[in-house]
């Protein structure tokens, strides 16, 4: 029995500093480059895991190098990992340019159609025998029935996603709490909106709570009766990768300790905040004392919502 499982994306990241974003039929020299683990739900499970919970990976590799780092790092951090392993396949990878000056960054990625993870690859034990599972939408098939399988068991269920992928309105029936990009709830009802999107998403699929991560401008979330924003802490961000992962893994580890949800967000706001003082996904997992240090003494980002604005929409619903 594990606290959470995670069944979702690993990539092996090439971390590129560079000193400002090339203009087009130009050259920059780069800084440094640097290999490192990273991936959506495996990189939230590492972060669980440093703060003390009891996690399972499921996860689809190449047997390459990058294969090889995943499974080591994983084995390295504590996991409980179950590898499904293509032969003669590379691993996902990705070249992730940061700018050194913001630490925002770009992705150029590459993933071979036989690491799609499906239902079959699964055993149903890993994901009943868990009190949260976690799924991203990149493999829906697969994190569907997981899913589906979690909520016949009264497992709560926590999704991030970043894309309207085949088949996601499978997923989203059986997830409760979404926790998305900033347009994701704008692609699903065509409203770009989020005041209006997140509680849209809500009633169509019958989410417990629908909310969008907003970079600077922190995390904006609906309840079902009223919306809750909590502004971005201001840090000197090295490296904005993975800071959405260690947010989700942030607000798995505030639901197993049983947060009410104002606090369950400012610990994910603070987690992820963090997470952009180092490079990589993982590189800035921070520590416990850490996060509760930046929740006591921390400056924020300027509100992008007011308290009024927000109490005054929520009542007309």
């Amino acid at each position: 029995m594990v606290d959470v499982v995670g069944v979702g994306l690993n990539a092996t990241d090439t971390i590129i500093r560079i000193p400002h974003f090339p203009a087009f039929n130009s050259k920059v020299e780069f800084r440094s480059a640097e290999v490192l683990p990273g991936g959506q739900v495996a990189s939230a499970m590492v972060a669980c895991t440093k703060w003390g919970l009891d996690t399972r990976y499921v996860g689809k590799i190449g047997d390459d190098d990058a294969g090889q780092l995943q499974r080591r790092e994983m084995q390295l951090a504590g996991v409980d990992a179950h590898w499904v392993v293509v032969p003669n396949c590379r691993s996902q990878t990705a070249f992730i340019l940061v700018d050194e000056g913001s630490g925002e960054r770009t992705i150029l990625w590459k993933r071979d159609p036989r690491l799609e993870l499906v239902p079959a690859e699964i055993c149903r034990d890993w994901v009943l025998r868990s009190k949260l599972l976690h799924v991203d939408g990149h493999d829906c098939g697969a994190a569907a029935a997981a899913a589906s399988w979690a909520r016949g068991a009264g497992i709560p269920v926590l999704g991030d996603l970043d894309n309207v992928y085949p088949a996601v309105e499978a997923l989203l029936q059986n997830v409760d709490y979404l926790i998305a990009s900033r347009d994701f709830p704008g692609r699903m009802t065509g409203e770009p909106n989020l005041l209006n999107s997140l509680p849209e998403v809500a009633r169509r699929f019958g989410c417990r709570v629908t909310a969008a991560t907003l970079g600077a401008d922190g995390v904006l979330a609906w309840d079902g009766l009223k919306f809750l924003y909590t502004p971005a802490f201001a840090v000197d961000s090295v490296d904005t990768t993975g800071a959405g992962d260690i947010f989700h893994a942030g607000f798995a580890y505030a639901l197993i300790r049983g947060y009410r949800l104002p606090h369950a967000l400012e610990f994910s706001c603070a987690a992820a905040a963090l997470s952009c003082m180092a490079p990589g996904a993982r590189g800035g997992i921070a520590t416990l004392d850490q996060i509760d240090r930046l929740l006591q003494t921390g400056d924020r980002h300027p509100p992008a919502f007011s308290q009024e604005q927000l109490e005054s929409l929520g009542a007309e619903r």
